[in-house]
């Protein structure tokens, strides 16, 4: 506590090992007491309100994003249940003097990259309930550029939401879904590019409303994890999103959905390729290689299982084909073409160009 009051800019980074109910409780508790902003790792989503304005945002990517920019101008980090066997939310060295505390029901495994100066292990919410009993909000605090991050993410993740092109942008697509869900309902990602669009984008209102798999990042689990969550939430909105790739690694469980007679919408975002891969290759300055391939008609490959099947061909139906198929109930698959042109432009060149200068 001490530490952290002394502190000019701490700032709270929230792991996976967050996402229990107590612990978000009494995280609340914490951050509305002291005011201190927050961010979270892309498994720790919904563990708060993601529509409080204290959050900063989600480190969907590896740097130059808004929120590591806030994350790199903070001089303590209190680290809330983040493990290791996450995507790393920041990276620590010798030379940057930044504080890290960590608060977790175990010890970590340190490295060149973590290595916390400070522990509080044991059960989260019991400590982050002592510490708020403890702790004092400090005026030398200063939360003026996490909150001027926050503004430019906000307007950066506001832009295209509305575009009506086809195939529809990321933006659009993830826009839509948020729109269509409940604030309980659950959303399961796959693995592929749009699962950095959603990460950074979807706003999660509750803890573990947005799963996904960031840990081995497991093509092909989107849709049996959706399953999972229907089964034990059977009154809750449950959406699979997948990649064409992805999908197609499992896609024969669409017969375990039917099987089951569960109320189910699987997205599958064609773009007739491994997405994220070619991103990835590309940036690195590589050729496209080996990453092209062709699909099924998936209307028809749905309807060979019992599903019904969908395709969006313009924007201004995607949600109206979300809201139909969720007020019909059983197995519904909507194809939708995405446009992963927008990756060039807001994951390359605008962030690398101006984010941590502003």
């Amino acid at each position: 506590v001490g530490l952290i009051e002394e502190a000019k800019r701490p700032l709270i980074v929230i792991g996976a090992g967050a996402n229990r109910k107590l612990v978000s409780k009494s995280l609340l508790n914490f951050i509305e007491k002291t005011g201190i902003p927050f961010c979270t790792t892309q498994m720790g989503k919904g563990v708060i309100d993601e529509r409080h304005p204290l959050y900063l945002g989600t480190t969907a990517l590896s740097a130059n994003d808004y929120v590591h920019c806030a994350i790199g101008r903070a001089d303590l980090i209190l680290n809330i249940g983040n493990d290791l066997i996450e995507k790393p939310p920041f990276f620590m060295s010798r030379s940057n003097p930044i504080t890290v505390i960590r608060v977790n029901f175990f010890r970590p495994r340190v490295d060149e990259i973590y290595f916390p100066q400070w522990e509080v292990v044991g059960d989260i919410g019991n400590a982050l309930w002592q510490m708020t009993e403890k702790i004092q909000k400090q005026s030398r605090w200063d939360f003026s550029y996490f909150q001027k991050m926050k503004m430019y993410m906000e307007v950066q993740l506001s832009e295209r939401s509305l575009a009506d092109t086809v195939p529809l942008l990321p933006q659009r697509i993830v826009a839509d879904v948020r729109r269509a869900m409940p604030p309980n309902g659950i959303v399961c990602l796959d693995n592929g590019m749009y699962k950095l669009w959603f990460a950074r984008g979807y706003k999660a209102y509750e803890p573990n409303t947005l799963l996904l798999d960031n840990a081995l990042a497991t093509m092909g689990a989107g849709l049996p994890s959706a399953i999972a969550a229907k089964l034990v939430y059977p009154d809750r909105r449950v959406m699979a999103v997948c990649g064409d790739g992805g999908f197609m690694m499992n896609s024969q469980e669409l017969e375990t959905v039917v099987r089951l007679k569960l109320d189910l919408v699987i997205l599958v975002l064609n773009d007739n390729g491994f997405g994220m891969i070619q991103w990835k290759q590309k940036v690195e300055g590589f050729s496209d290689f080996g990453l092209r391939f062709g699909n099924p008609d998936f209307v028809r490959y749905a309807e060979s299982y019992g599903a019904v099947g969908h395709r969006v061909e313009k924007a201004h139906e995607f949600l109206r084909i979300l809201e139909e198929s969720f007020a019909a109930g059983g197995v519904h698959l909507i194809e939708v073409p995405i446009d992963y042109s927008e990756n060039e432009r807001v994951f390359e060149k605008e962030l690398k160009e101006k984010t941590c200068l502003l």
